[in-house]
């Protein structure tokens, strides 16, 4: 089971850049940057602040791609992924160019954690009508690996319309897909349309999720096994043992971000759990 990591970077914190040096390192597969644009003033807070992560880190946070790009330039290895891109605030033109950018840079190193957002004003400033946010994710994914795919790329949707265009650079490789979103019929057959895998939030309950993704799986036609990668995750010896014991592929744990020495001494602390890829 592969171990990444998952932080709140923040103009405050250290840098990705460093961040990414110290746990590839430390020999942890992957680094997953969150994304939000802004913070509407009157917005509630997010519906789970967790131990570790505070409001002002959703004020604060790093433009992923910018973020990654720096950490892509003094690593060789570790894996560069969003945990999680709103896909749906996006145009999927610039959005298909920045991660094509980013992974052939990389050397194909990139991997697309995606969401559909739980911020109804952050989504409405982009234009976004909140209850559509899902179909929008999955058109614009659609558009995107078109313009990765095909030397003259086009996609006609409901709400994406691309005529015949030319785009490089291509990705080194098709990148991976993993959604994240709370568990459900609607999610599972979602994921099992427009993803290579899940990206739960926690990962609390995964026994009985992961059966019935694999369902949804089976029942789309998918052969392969879908990833499923519990984000965002405290470790314990038994909670990583249950995971790897239901078919969890990839653990994220989150860091939380303070001084460098505290990031330093969290990571030095998981690196127990990093057993090889």
């Amino acid at each position: 089971m592969r171990v990444g990591i998952t932080a709140f970077v923040t103009d405050r914190s250290l840098t990705p850049s460093e961040l990414a040096r110290a746990a590839e390192e430390r020999g942890f597969h992957a680094l997953y940057l969150p994304e939000h644009t802004h913070l509407p003033a009157g917005e509630a807070e997010p519906p789970a602040l967790v131990s570790g992560v505070e409001i002002d880190d959703y004020r604060r946070t790093l433009d992923p791609f910018v973020a990654l790009a720096t950490a892509a330039a003094v690593t060789s290895r570790i894996a560069l992924g969003t945990g999680i891109c709103l896909v749906a605030q996006h145009d999927p033109i610039v959005l298909a160019k920045q991660i094509a950018t980013l992974d052939h840079l990389s050397g194909g190193r990139f991997v697309l954690g995606m969401g559909y957002g739980w911020n109804r004003q952050e989504a409405a400033d982009h234009g976004v009508a909140f209850d559509q946010r899902r179909q929008i994710a999955h058109e614009k994914l659609r558009c995107m690996r078109a313009l990765w795919d095909a030397e003259r790329a086009e996609f006609h949707g409901r709400f994406v319309e691309l005529p015949p265009a030319y785009a490089w650079p291509k990705p080194k490789q098709p990148p991976p897909v993993l959604i994240g979103a709370a568990a459900g019929p609607r999610l599972f057959a979602a994921v099992a349309e427009h993803a290579d895998g899940w990206m739960p939030i926690g990962g609390a309950g995964l026994g009985d999720a992961v059966e019935q993704l694999r369902q949804a799986w089976s029942d789309a036609g998918r052969v392969e096994a879908p990833e499923v990668v519990p984000f965002g995750a405290i470790p314990t010896e038994g909670k990583l043992e249950h995971f790897h014991a239901v078919g969890v592929t990839e653990v994220v744990l989150r860091i939380p971000v303070g001084t460098s020495s505290d990031v330093y001494r969290t990571l030095d602390d998981y690196a127990r759990f990093v057993t090889g890829d």
